[in-house]
């Protein structure tokens, strides 16, 4: 019996620890109390080569933080339905790498099938510029390397552009990746190129054929960089120098490394979000999840009394848990999924309600505190497990975890899912576990 009570202490304490470390967690990163200025403290370090410093802020959907929206349709008329599902995800891939250096860091990008008809929907939060945003997404990037060569003076007036390219066979297919980067002897911004092993050795016959001439590359048949080659280039790795600066170094190599689009794309829809109307989606938000949690709170303890007021307790314990996980996974916070959080707290106390009803009847019947809480603990668990796993099994469908096309795989729908799906298991344990615990060490008081 006292190992069962020093285990309960423990566990009891635990909670109180974890509880305390989660409120640090969601602390702002400065605050201001009782006339003094405080700072969230900083949860990084260093084990060896690994570094843990995660970003503690969270992150909103497009709804909440405002932005751009664009709705693409692909074009899979030149494709074989074999190869169809790894050029859609290749399409996926490359688009994610043009959002990602592009400097957008909280983007979606969600392939949807219906039929024969595939679109590709990306959501930019905080990007106002959507035009540029377009221009850089939009576009179905057919890379080639191209060497220019020198025409006569007599013909000049009259050349096309087809007339002084010669195509080098290299194209955006060879190509692994482009970063910008600074030169680690001068800090100049560059863009450094890296092919893979065909691509290496066509790179180094273009840079031997064109030796202190220019190496055009192209994109959509458009010249967007002309450098100089300098030296042979074996190795198949290569920096573009000029004037660059940080964003149009960035840019050059967003298109470089969308390389040749597995599939064209089309756009056919965009809109745009304001951030003070995302704002305002979080405020009301906000206000719904404070009313719904006041008026379950008062439910609870006028219901149940002093047991209410612990399943108060272990519903704020779930809050701050709940929001912790939204910071450390991370999860891009929608209003849809907002939604979803409000949802699961009901979950939670749904929980606790058949906990303490056949508590109550365990009580009645002449049971002690300690025999009815463990009583209608594992009576009522059952039943919890039932109700949760069906809502589990729901959750999961809508997040379409495997992109079925014949499920619904939209960003809002899958938003819905994710804090629903995490706030049921965590309503499960904090029903089960956490409250289930508060109320052993009020049992052992009790007893004692």
């Amino acid at each position: 019996m006292l190992k069962n009570n020093r285990q309960t202490l423990t566990i009891f304490w635990s909670i109180i620890a974890a509880t305390f470390l989660c409120l640090i967690i969601n602390l702002p990163p400065k605050f201001t109390l009782l006339g003094r200025t405080f700072y969230r403290p900083n949860f990084s370090f260093n084990l060896g080569s690994f570094q843990f410093k995660p970003n503690l802020d969270l992150r909103y959907g497009l709804d909440l933080a405002g932005g751009a929206s664009l709705l693409f349709e692909i074009d899979t008329s030149k494709t074989s339905k074999d190869n169809l599902p790894e050029a859609l995800e290749s399409l996926k891939t490359n688009i994610e790498r043009r959002v990602n250096l592009f400097g957008v860091s909280e983007a979606t990008v969600q392939l949807s099938s219906q039929g024969e008809n595939h679109r590709l929907t990306v959501d930019l939060p905080g990007v106002t510029d959507i035009n540029e945003a377009i221009k850089l997404i939009g576009q179905t990037a057919q890379l080639n390397f191209k060497g220019i060569i020198d025409v006569p003076p007599e013909a000049t007036a009259t050349a096309t552009l087809n007339d002084i390219l010669v195509d080098t066979g290299l194209n955006g297919s060879h190509l692994l990746k482009a970063l910008p980067q600074p030169n680690p002897n001068t800090g100049a911004i560059e863009v450094s190129l890296e092919f893979n092993s065909e691509g290496a050795k066509l790179f180094e016959k273009a840079t031997t054929d064109y030796l202190n001439k220019r190496l055009a590359i192209l994109l959509d048949d458009e010249i967007i960089t002309a450098p100089q080659v300098g030296v042979i280039i074996p190795d198949g790795k290569a920096v573009i120098n000029g004037n660059f600066d940080i964003k149009s170094a960035k840019f050059l190599s967003a298109q470089l490394n969308a390389g040749a689009l597995s599939l064209p794309i089309k756009l056919i829809q965009q809109s745009q979000v304001g951030a003070s109307l995302g704002q305002d989606s979080i405020n009301k938000g906000i206000k719904a999840g404070l009313v719904g949690l006041v008026l379950v709170s008062f439910f609870m303890i006028g219901n149940y009394g002093f047991l209410g007021l612990i399943a108060d307790f272990g519903l704020i314990i779930y809050g701050l848990i709940t929001l912790t996980l939204y910071r450390l996974i991370p999860i891009t916070l929608t209003f849809p999924g907002i939604v979803g959080f409000i949802l699961s707290v009901g979950m939670a106390v749904d929980s606790n309600i058949l906990i303490f009803e056949r508590m109550k009847e365990e009580l009645r019947a002449g049971k002690s505190w300690n025999n009815a809480l463990e009583i209608s603990f594992g009576r009522a668990w059952n039943s919890i497990k039932d109700a949760n796993t069906c809502t589990i099994i729901t959750a999961l469908i809508l997040f379409n975890p495997f992109n079925w096309p014949f499920l619904n795989s939209s960003g809002m729908v899958r938003g819905f899912a994710v804090t629903l799906l995490l706030g049921i298991v965590l309503g499960m344990f904090t029903g089960v576990f956490v409250t289930r615990n508060l109320l052993r060490v009020l049992a052992r008081k009790n007893n004692n």
